[in-house]
């Protein structure tokens, strides 16, 4: 009995453990034929989805290519209209080229019967000058020389009368033409002149900015002065500030230089000459746009940018106190009125006058007149040879070659002797100071040279390892010498010479 306890124990053991098999199998099998039921209502939902996705979309497509044909057919009657229209037209030209044909026959036979009459005409005319000929005795040569030859001796005082008085008269009328045509160029063109001068005025927004642009004991308007070449004058008129010199491009760089370190606020030093160094920089594109802003204003588009450069350099250089870039382009629209009115080759004319004073931007470091420097540059760029025949002779240095050379003097003349456009003093003055820059810069060794205080003084800048302190003495005698014995000037000249060390390095 107690042995048989154990084996029934067993037994609903093992009958408990086949019950739950079974039970989890039965549970098992339900879910699965649950999900299998919910992914078939799935499937079926979206089928029907499918199908009556399907069903629109093909119900949209034939709508869309209903209209589609629609279109189509309105585009077909369109172009079966225009093809109608472009083959009336063609009808119409084919008969319009048929009748030119017809014409050009017309007239092509029109001009083979002249052309044989022309020929019987010429050969009848000949004929009879080979019978009148033979009749006379005397060919057509010895006939007419002795027929001008009688009338001559007979009438040789009412000649002589006749000839002397078309003279006069011709000389008198052409002198009044030539009045009557350059009035009339003057009048047409009547810009407005003004001379240069030689300081500028910087305007500042208060008298506080003047202690800060002098600096501590001057170093900010000295330093200045050095970068820039030009005399600073910090006096008692409100609100200005003048810069001086007789160079126009120092003045324009030490202005804006000027103008940029009051806007900026930090006036020292090191930041003057960073910004004289920003202002050279934006100097060079004022000049190309002054050479292409001249060369457009005249239609002149053919002219090499390197030319164009140095044609905007005159703009910052003047000619008796005339600026000379608008002397240029007021003598090149002179020249193509001239041109115009005396038959002459207007481009010819109009660019030899811009270009006649090119010299002029590089006269200070090339040696020579501004005519032959201006003539080797222009064959150097290989500028039309007319061109340079055209300038080459507006100070009579050349001969007059074409008549737009003529026309290029003659601007010239209008053009600088209109009132108030030159002053001769002025020219004067401004030679002398570059004559004092160009002895100082002639001796080994100066790196620049500033003529400043109207030409009082001149500042020497050397290069500190070519140029000791023991040589700078002797230097500054020998530019006073050369100064005394080649130029002629009132009072005294100053000659200051300076050597500067300097040693840059950088901390990383």
């Amino acid at each position: 009995m107690s042995i048989s306890l154990p084996f029934v124990a067993i037994g609903l053991l093992a009958f408990g453990g086949i019950l739950g098999y079974v039970a989890h199998q039965l549970i098992s099998q339900s879910r699965k034929n649950s999900a299998e039921l919910r992914v078939r209502e799935t499937l079926l939902e979206a089928k029907n989805q499918a199908t009556k996705t399907l069903d629109e979309a093909k119900s949209k497509a034939e709508g869309l290519l209903s209209e589609a044909k629609l279109e189509i057919k309105e585009r077909e009657s369109q172009i079966h209209k225009l093809e109608e229209k472009i083959l009336e037209r063609e009808d119409v030209l084919e008969k319009r080229r048929n009748d030119l044909e017809r014409e050009i026959e017309s007239l092509k036979e029109k001009a083979e019967e002249i052309k044989k009459i022309r020929e019987e005409a010429e050969k009848i005319e000949e004929a009879k000058r080979v019978e009148l000929q033979k009749i006379a005795g005397l060919t057509e040569e010895e006939a007419k020389h002795d027929l001008i030859g009688s009338i001559e001796k007979k009438h040789e005082a009412d000649i002589l009368a006749r000839i002397q008085k078309l003279e006069l008269f011709g000389t008198e009328r052409l002198e009044q033409r030539a009045r009557d045509t350059l009035a009339t160029i003057i009048q047409r063109l009547a810009s407005s002149t003004a001379s240069e001068v030689t300081t500028t005025a910087v305007t500042i927004p208060s008298e506080d900015l003047k202690g800060k642009i002098i600096g501590k004991e001057g170093r900010n308007i000295r330093a200045l002065e050095r970068a820039a070449g030009v005399e600073v004058v910090v006096d008692d008129t409100p609100g200005t500030v003048i810069i001086s010199s007789f160079d126009p491009v120092r003045r324009h760089i030490a202005k804006m230089a000027l103008e940029n370190l009051i806007v900026d606020g930090r006036i020292q030093p090191a930041r003057i000459e960073e910004m004289v160094d920003k202002s050279k920089n934006e100097i060079e594109k004022i000049i190309k746009d002054a050479g292409e802003k001249a060369a457009f204003e005249i239609g002149a588009f053919d002219i090499d940018p390197r030319l164009l450069m140095l044609l905007g350099r005159l703009k910052f250089r003047t000619s008796y106190g005339q600026n000379v870039l608008q002397h240029s382009i007021e003598m090149s629209h002179i020249s193509g009125m001239l041109a115009s009115e005396l038959g002459g080759d207007v481009a010819i004319a109009r660019k030899g006058a811009l270009l006649h004073d090119i010299g002029k931007a590089v006269d200070h470091e090339i040696q020579g007149t501004h005519v032959e420097i201006g003539r080797r540059i222009l064959q150097k760029f290989n500028v039309d040879v007319r061109v340079i025949q055209a300038m080459q002779s507006h100070h009579e240095e050349y001969p007059y070659e074409t008549l737009e050379s003529i026309i290029v003097q003659t601007a010239d003349a209008i053009s600088a002797s209109r009132p108030g456009a030159r002053r001769d003093s002025v020219e004067n003055y401004l030679k002398r100071l570059e004559d004092l820059e160009r002895i100082a810069a002639s001796f080994p060794g100066v790196e620049k040279t500033y003529a400043i205080q109207a030409g009082r003084e001149i500042r020497v800048f050397v290069t500190p390892d070519k140029i000791s302190d023991l040589e700078m003495k002797k230097l500054a005698r020998d530019i006073a010498n050369r100064v005394e014995q080649e130029l002629k000037y009132p009072g005294e000249i100053k000659v200051h010479v300076i050597r500067e060390t300097r040693t840059v390095d950088y901390a990383r």
